[in-house]
């Protein structure tokens, strides 16, 4: 059989997301419909109706400050401010949907791990298995003040709390409740038996936790755990944890470098390479003509906000504005390190095709970029989508959308019937938990091979 595409439709509770000034467009509606739990239950809808997989939910715990020392072009543009929190739209959008899942990011670096288990298992048990937690260790340095520190913790530091943050994690999911514990027996006064219920008694480095977990056992236990992260640190501890994995980069060639690396790490941690799903982000605008498409891209363009593109570039730690003043036929180069997310500084230097001029990257940020976006009519666009899809070694996308809800309406109309013709994509879901749907072949908990296995039943 035709190896098919997972979807899942990026996205964000917040007024904006990726689409940088585009708030101002006639057909965009996030920005006010965002915090109605309508707007939500439709988008569930809509994407089920595509058969999507999932709907992935990016966060952020601060603002985007780094270019030019400001928060005001954030604030201004509504880069991904006003924000939300994601978890408490997703029982809206599961009460409508039978099949679609839900990927929810949290941070590992500031909120603790017995808070955050509990909110997985009562996410699973309310979509009946349909969670995933994207796991992020935060890379913004307003977050780390948010959260009464004067500095960011360094990079690679991060991920060793992320580390020890998974291992509890585990340990509450996996060990703490037996499957039998919740006994529900009258005749001797036991709905929970106690023997069956453990502490996890947990003393680490960064956290100490005694537990016992306060839900009982989802039908996953453990969410499914995706991650994302370009690093050398981060596809090393993606290739020990996640089980999809999203990588970026310029071409479908380094896109396979990145999945191939961690494929094989994950071979290293006696995984089953088989047990991860790769996935890459995906820009599309489709209209039913290529003319009408190519006018969406022009009107999209003069709507851009260059100033809110260069703001979340601060994500890298690098401030944009530096460079501004410098001669643009200068080679771009950085001139210091920085904590913030090597993936973001990496798409100008070492994964760019070539190497960039100063004047090459700021006229990067003036409009959207074309190279990066798919614009056509429903073959043309397929076209690119399957060619994406076979030379990068990915399993599936991330699917970006600049005008909201119109330009999922667009996919979900246009694109998916032509996605089905060839194949490349399901004309009906598969039944069980999300984990179920991903490895067909697996069970709805953890696989043998998996790190978290390891703590299941081990009540020493």
């Amino acid at each position: 059989m035709t190896k098919q595409i997972i979807l899942n439709a990026f996205e964000m509770n917040s007024a904006m997301h990726n689409s940088h000034g585009l708030w101002k467009h006639p057909r965009s509606q996030r920005h006010r419909r965002y915090k109605d739990l309508d707007y939500w239950m439709d988008l569930a809808k809509l994407l089920e109706r595509g058969k999507f997989d999932a709907v992935f939910l990016a966060d952020v715990l601060g603002i985007y400050d780094v270019y030019k020392k400001s928060k005001d072009p954030s604030i201004r543009d509504g880069l991904q401010v006003p924000l939300n929190d994601p978890a408490l739209v997703i029982p809206a959008m599961a009460s409508v949907t039978e099949h679609l899942s839900f990927a929810m990011t949290v941070s590992t670096t500031y909120e603790a791990p017995f808070g955050n288990a509990r909110r997985f298992s009562t996410l699973d048990h309310l979509t009946k298995g349909r969670v995933a937690w994207n796991v992020v260790t935060s890379y913004l340095p307003n977050a780390a003040r948010n959260f009464g520190l004067e500095n960011m913790i360094k990079h690679d530091e991060r991920y060793d709390i992320a580390d020890e943050y998974l291992d509890v994690s585990y340990k509450l999911w996996e060990t703490s409740w037996e499957d039998d514990a919740f006994v529900e027996d009258a005749e001797n006064n036991t709905l929970v038996d106690p023997d069956k219920v453990h502490e996890i008694n947990h003393e680490g480095k960064y956290f100490s936790v005694e537990g016992p977990h306060l839900s009982e056992p989802s039908l996953q236990r453990t969410p499914v755990i995706y991650q994302a992260g370009t690093s050398e640190r981060g596809r090393e501890f993606a290739s020990k944890h996640a089980e999809c994995i999203f990588v970026g980069g310029p071409t479908p060639e380094r896109i396979h470098y990145y999945a191939d690396d961690i494929r094989k790490r994950a071979e290293n941690h006696g995984r089953n390479p088989d047990n991860i799903k790769i996935f890459s982000f995906l820009s599309v605008i489709v209209g039913e003509t290529t003319e009408e498409a190519e006018q969406k891209f022009e009107e999209y363009a003069r709507h851009w906000s260059p100033d809110a593109a260069k703001a979340q570039y601060g994500a890298s730690g690098y401030d944009i504005s530096e460079y501004e003043e410098m001669d643009p036929d200068l080679p771009f180069e950085y001139t210091k390190s920085t904590e913030g997310g090597h993936y973001k500084a990496a798409t100008l230097t070492k994964d760019a095709p070539k190497k960039l001029t100063v004047g090459e990257v700021l006229n990067r940020f003036e409009s959207p970029d074309r190279n990066s976006i798919i614009v056509g009519n429903p073959k043309e666009v397929a076209d690119a989508i399957q060619f994406q899809f076979e030379e990068s070694g990915v399993d599936g996308f991330n699917l970006n959308h600049l005008v909201t809800p119109g330009d999922l309406e667009d996919f979900v109309d246009l694109v998916i019937p032509e996605l089905q013709e060839r194949g490349l994509y399901k004309k009906d879901y598969q039944e069980g938990t999300l984990r179920e749907k991903l490895f067909p072949h697996g069970e709805s908990v953890l696989p043998e091979d998996h790190p978290g296995s390891q703590y299941r039943y081990s009540l020493t």
